[in-house]
């Protein structure tokens, strides 16, 4: 069972969750760090489309995250704020977040709903791409994240839709252990 949600946690769940969907909104690409069948990693980005059920990213079977993805459906996956406009190159906001990539079936109405949302962000450039095929449609789907507005100001994102928030006490490096108070049931 999980436990009540306290007062000070209602509170910091309601500042941090808009402006979370603010830091969200304001990026139209993401960083994605995937794993290939020899186990090397590569960092590599996606412009990307939030909708109701995950972000949306079109990508190429020619691109080495592309043979990654159909490889390994795990990855992490990274909003990071500007360096110009970062108080401090060692404190930026950042988001990341541990996620499924799911492949998503041409013809399916998952489709058409992925390339609508990144239509309505890009333009005819996501339909182009999109009805070339070797690109191929991915949901990414989060499953725990961390949100990390500066020095000693890290928070742990659990639950559905990751709208369980709490304070990261003890450093942010590492997986994102969970307190107590932020498990999911």
């Amino acid at each position: 069972m999980k436990p009540e949600i306290t007062e000070q946690e209602k509170r910091l769940r309601d500042k941090l969750l808009p402006e979370i969907e603010a830091f969200k909104q304001q990026h139209k690409s993401l960083q994605l760090a995937t794993l290939g069948i020899d186990g090397q990693p590569n960092a590599s980005y996606a412009p990307f489309a939030l909708a109701d059920d995950g972000f949306y990213i079109l990508v190429s079977d020619l691109a080495r995250h592309g043979h990654n993805l159909k490889h390994s459906a795990k990855v992490s996956v990274m909003l990071v704020e500007d360096e110009t406009v970062a108080k401090s190159v060692f404190a930026r906001k950042r988001l990341t977040f541990d996620a499924i990539a799911e492949v998503v079936p041409r013809g399916s109405p998952a489709f058409s709903k992925g390339v609508g949302v990144l239509s309505a962000r890009f333009g005819e450039m996501s339909e182009n791409l999109a009805a070339l095929t070797d690109f191929n449609l991915y949901k990414l789907v989060p499953h725990q994240g961390l949100y990390v507005k500066g020095f000693g100001q890290a928070f742990v994102l659990s639950g559905v839709e990751l709208l369980d928030v709490g304070w990261k006490r003890d450093g942010h490096h590492g997986s994102a252990q969970l307190t107590e108070n932020t498990q999911s049931a």
